[in-house]
């Protein structure tokens, strides 16, 4: 009955990244609930969503671009080796201290989540440099391979913030954030900690959630969803904080 919750969650999770983003709220919670520890449902959670994330990324890499004087291929690179040490940092932080770290970590990207959907919008000229976009991309990218949540937001405030337009932003932060996941699989692939069976039955729900999510974008009220996000990571951190050891 719990891979049955699973495949459904994953299903929703798929729906949701498509539509608004928030999935990995949804997918991390029902892995644990199959019995894995934390640091192993994140490592899992990660592998399950990664396909689906490409398709994203792949559907509308048309309109990528680089920011700040820094080629796309500069921030690729950057993304890359982020993820990569952050999916390094993460397997070498024992379950226990993970298990304690994850409530802080569900809270952090539940108030950026929540911030970058409801918070004030500025448009304002560039603010970031070749420097400061390039360190922003990184700092990001290592805490993308590590947890992951909120990454979304964070790459689309810097990438704002570093010049680009919206729907530019938009577009590169989706390709952006399934670079810096791959470095993180790539490594996370020879971890035992990777559940294949639980990950196969998540990968699953989330590709066809993906696409029914790109099928119902134009019909759902996006507002919403972004709080519904909000009320599960809400709720997913109180519950965490009760549980944490």
């Amino acid at each position: 009955m719990s891979f049955v919750i699973l495949f459904v969650a994953a299903l929703w999770a798929g729906v949701q990244n498509a539509l608004a983003g928030g999935g990995s709220f949804i997918t991390l919670p029902s892995l644990m609930l199959t019995g894995m520890d934390a640091r192993a449902a994140n490592i899992t959670s990660t592998v399950a969503l990664f396909p689906a994330q490409l398709a994203t990324g792949w559907t509308g890499r048309q309109h990528v671009s680089g920011a700040a004087q820094l080629s796309f291929r500069v921030l690729v690179i950057i993304s890359l080796a982020g993820g990569a040490l952050g999916a390094l940092l993460l397997l070498y932080t024992s379950p226990a201290i993970f298990a304690r770290l994850v409530p802080w970590l569900v809270l952090f990207a539940t108030a950026v989540f929540a911030w970058g959907s409801f918070g004030p919008k500025r448009h304002s000229e560039r603010r970031l440099n070749r420097l400061g976009a390039a360190g922003a991309q990184f700092a990001i990218s290592v805490y993308g391979g590590y947890f992951g949540g909120g990454i979304g937001f964070l790459m689309l405030a810097a990438l704002t913030a570093a010049g680009l337009a919206m729907r530019n932003a938009g577009a590169t932060k989706n390709v952006l954030a399934g670079v810096m996941n791959a470095s993180a699989v790539a490594i996370f692939v020879f971890s035992p900690e990777v559940r294949w069976f639980a990950a196969g039955i998540a990968g699953a729900g989330a590709i066809i959630g993906g696409v029914l999510g790109g099928l119902m974008l134009q019909k759902v009220n996006e507002r919403v969803l972004r709080m519904v996000v909000v009320a599960i990571g809400i709720a997913l951190t109180i519950g965490l904080f009760i549980r944490s050891p």
